[in-house]
C-alpha cells in the first residue's frame, strides 16, 4: 500500500482540519475530518470496501469555534464520523495497512497517532512508547505500509518501524545532520523505504533503516545556489524549502519552492533536482500526478493547470473550474478518467474525463473550513 498516487483505488478519504475534528466518509468510501466538540459521537458509515485504496482530504485550521450544521442533508457522495481529537490537532497523513483494509492509521501534531481496526467506523488513540519523549511533542508527517511493514517519519527528527502491522512500533535512530526536516516516506519493499526531507534531500534503505543511502548528490538550496545563471527566475541564492513534494508510483517526485515561484523534478537515477520555471504568472500553489503519468498544477487564485502530454514537461494549459473564488489546494487521481480536487471554504470537485471539464460536490458546503490536502491510501496490495 502507498499513501500517494495510482490508479486502481476506489475509496477516497477526506480529512477535515481544526476546527471540526470529524471523518466523512464517501459511500463505500472514507474520508475524515476534525471536530469542534470532543464529545461527539461516531456516525455509522458504510462498510469500507475489502482491498481497496482511498483519497484523502484535509481541512485547514480556522480561527475560532466552528459547530457542526444542525440539520445536514443526506448526500449521495459522502457520510460524516467523528474524531476523538482536540481542535487544535492537524491531521497529516492516512494509511492502511494492505493485508487488512479494517486496519489503519491516522497522523497529526501534538503526537497524533489514532487507529482503525474497524474500516475507519471508529477511531481511538494509539500510544507508542517509543514515540514518547518529555523533550519533545512531536509532529507525524507521513505514514506507509508495504505487507505488514510500516513507517513513520515526524518532526523533530523521528523513525518509526512495524514488521508486524502496527501491532507495535520501534524507534529506529537517524543521524542530527540529516539536511531539513522528514516530510515524507515511502515503503517500497522487503524492508525497504524511500525518505525525503523538505531540502531535498532522499534517502533510501534497504536493511529496516539501519543504513540510509542518499540518492541526490547535495540538497536543492546547494545545487541552485551553485548555478546561480541557470535562468530560473527566483532560483538565485535559494535558501528555502519545499512548500510540497508528490512522488509517482514510477519513482519520480515534483517538487513546489516555499515561495511557489518555481518547481523541481527529479527522477530516479538523477544526481540533482532540476528546477524549471513556472507555465503562468500566478505563482504556484501545488503540484502532483495524474495517473495517466502527466502532472497538474495549482496556482494560487484558484486556477487548474494539466501538462501537455505525459511525463515532465514545462508546457501546460489552463482548465476552466467552479472554484466560486477560492483556492483550489490539492487534486488526487482515481483513474485516469475520474480525479477529485479540494480547496477553500469547502470546495470539492470531480472530474470524470481526466480533467477536462469539473463539476462541484456539495459533500462539505456545509463545512465552515478548507479542503487542503487529497492523498491516496492503500495503494499497495
Amino acid at each position: 500500500m502507498a499513501t500517494l498516487q495510482l490508479t486502481d483505488y476506489q475509496n477516497p478519504i477526506i480529512l477535515l482540519k481544526p476546527s471540526l475534528n470529524t471523518l466523512f466518509t464517501r459511500k463505500n468510501r472514507t474520508f475524515h475530518a476534525p471536530r469542534a466538540s470532543l464529545q461527539q459521537p461516531s456516525l455509522n458509515r458504510r462498510q469500507f470496501v475489502a482491498e481497496t485504496a482511498a483519497i484523502s482530504l484535509s481541512l485547514a485550521p480556522l480561527i475560532g469555534f466552528v459547530e457542526p450544521a444542525k440539520s445536514e442533508v443526506a448526500l449521495s457522495e459522502w457520510e460524516r464520523v467523528y474524531l476523538p481529537i482536540d481542535p487544535g490537532v492537524v491531521l497529516l497523513d492516512i494509511a492502511f495497512v494492505p493485508d487488512d483494509s479494517n486496519h489503519g492509521f491516522l497522523l497529526g501534531t501534538r503526537q497524533t497517532i489514532l487507529e482503525t481496526k474497524d474500516g475507519g467506523n471508529t477511531w481511538v488513540p494509539r500510544s507508542i512508547p517509543s514515540a514518547e519523549d518529555e523533550d519533545f511533542n512531536y509532529r507525524f508527517n507521513s505514514i506507509s505500509f508495504k505487507g505488514k511493514e510500516g513507517w513513520i517519519v515526524g518532526k523533530p527528527a523521528i523513525l518509526l518501524y512495524t514488521s508486524d502491522a502496527g501491532e507495535s512500533w520501534g524507534r529506529i535512530p537517524l543521524s542530527t545532520q540529516l539536511p531539513g526536516d522528514m516530510v515524507y516516506i515511502k515503503a517500497t519493499g522487503e524492508k525497504s523505504a524511500e525518505m525525503v526531507t523538505d531540502e531535498g534531500a532522499i534517502y533510501v534503505t534497504s536493511n529496516r533503516g539501519y543504513n540510509w543511502r542518499a540518492a541526490v548528490q547535495e540538497t536543492v538550496s546547494a545545487t541552485l545556489n551553485r548555478t546561480v545563471s541557470s535562468g530560473i527566475s527566483g532560483a538565485s541564492y535559494y535558501t528555502g524549502t519545499f512548500n510540497t513534494v508528490n512522488r509517482s508510483p514510477d519513482g519520480s517526485y515534483v517538487a513546489v519552492s516555499s515561495r511557489g515561484n518555481f518547481y523541481l523534478t527529479w527522477e530516479p537515477g538523477q544526481p540533482y533536482w532540476q528546477p524549471h520555471n513556472r507555465a503562468v504568472a500566478r505563482r504556484i500553489q501545488n503540484m502532483g500526478w495524474r495517473a495517466d503519468g502527466g502532472l497538474w498544477i495549482l496556482v494560487r487564485g484558484g486556477g487548474l493547470y494539466l501538462s501537455k502530454g505525459t511525463g515532465i514537461t514545462e508546457e501546460f494549459e489552463e482548465v476552466p473550474v467552479q472554484s466560486r473564488g477560492f483556492g483550489i489546494l490539492d487534486v488526487g487521481y482515481r483513474s485516469k478518467d475520474e480525479a477529485w480536487a479540494a480547496g477553500g471554504s469547502g470546495i470539492l470537485l470531480r472530474t470524470t474525463n481526466g480533467g477536462k471539464t469539473w463539476t462541484r460536490d456539495k459533500a462539505a458546503d456545509n463545512i465552515a473550513a478548507n479542503l487542503y490536502s487529497v492523498n491516496k491510501v492503500n495503494e499497495q496490495a
